[in-house]
């Protein structure tokens, strides 16, 4: 019998990437977002294509209650959840000065408690059985916060604190769950064009940037191996270490550099399109326009399973990519 996964956030980007990863290797899949109808394609696409189970169910991963009912649909559809990915996030391009509080809710809501909404739905199943993945998608930003980006970086942030209080939960409890978190880049996503930007032009990830199917390889990667968490890309690498090294030196540097290098010159539309709320309707995919500029590769298995022989020398690379930004901004 296959196996179950259920993934938030499914209907495009690294979730429409990591759908498809899974059925590949033969899960049936249960996709959570909250566009009906792009949902429904995918789905579709994924049975027509793989020959898995599909289930397609339209869900506000912000909505405790209809995570919950998507796990009891799920279960009784498919079959008892063995992997959980929480992926699904939402964010605004803006200063903190231009965000307001109900922004700051409904990205908190969306990106930080849709992943706590997902763990605790999956965690009440999987503790009965004494079995079961569950994934958290968290990103570089988690340790090295960037300007333009409070509300993405702060939901990131305590992802990462909640996935760590509950690993030694589950070890206090003696559980055969397990908990991982898989860290990313810059990834080609459709964010960059429906994410409410407040900053006129259109915004675009800092370069290097991934192809969405890097994270989705490094995704069931995780899921399938113990791991207590997975870098992917040396970029998440030289972040997470230069801020232990040297962050008010990464402060200063992101002052001047942060912002030219989120944005583009392209001026946004009168409206441009804003998914904060609701979902913006289009055949949107997993990739979004940079392809010419991603990489289809990276060393994400690599630095996971040889982190510690690897730590030295990306030691010494970010000690010398800190003296580099040093002397060239003289901080």
């Amino acid at each position: 019998m296959a196996k179950v996964v259920v993934v938030t956030g499914a209907s495009a980007g690294v979730g429409r990437a990591t759908v498809e990863e899974f059925a590949r290797h033969g899960y049936d899949i249960a996709l959570l977002a909250r566009d009906p109808d792009r949902l429904a394609r995918v789905g579709a696409e994924l049975q027509s294509r793989y020959g898995i189970r599909a289930l397609s169910i339209p869900t506000d991963v912000a909505d405790a209650e209809a995570v919950e009912a998507a796990a009891t649909s799920a279960e009784a559809e498919l079959g008892p959840i063995d992997v959980w990915v929480n992926v699904a996030m939402a964010t605004v391009f803006a200063p903190v000065s231009q965000l307001s509080a109900q922004e700051f809710e409904r990205g908190t809501r969306v990106t930080y408690l849709g992943q706590v909404h997902g763990t605790m739905a999956a965690l009440s199943r999987m503790r009965v059985r004494n079995r079961g993945t569950i994934v958290n998608v968290g990103s570089a930003l988690a340790y090295r916060s960037v300007p333009l980006q409070s509300i993405y970086c702060g939901a990131k942030s305590a992802i990462r604190g909640f996935t760590d209080a509950l690993r030694s939960e589950i070890i206090h409890d003696k559980l055969k769950i397990q908990l991982t978190t898989v860290d990313l880049p810059a990834v080609n996503t459709p964010q960059f064009d429906w994410a409410m930007n407040k900053m006129g032009v259109k915004a675009k990830p800092v370069a290097p940037i991934f192809e969405p199917e890097v994270p989705a390889r490094a995704i069931f990667f995780a899921a399938t191996h113990k791991r207590r968490e997975v870098w992917v890309g040396f970029p998440t690498v030289k972040a997470i270490l230069a801020n232990r090294f040297a962050p008010g030196l990464i402060d200063r540097y992101l002052a001047s550099a942060g912002y030219k290098g989120q944005l583009t010159d392209i001026p946004l539309a009168a409206d441009p399109p804003a998914n904060l709320y609701e979902p913006v309707p289009g055949n949107y995919g997993a990739h979004g326009r940079f392809d010419d500029e991603s990489k289809v590769g990276s060393w994400e298995m690599f630095t996971d399973r040889h982190r510690s022989a690897f730590w030295a020398l990306a030691a010494l690379g970010v000690i010398g990519g800190i003296h580099w930004l040093a002397k060239k901004h003289n901080v």
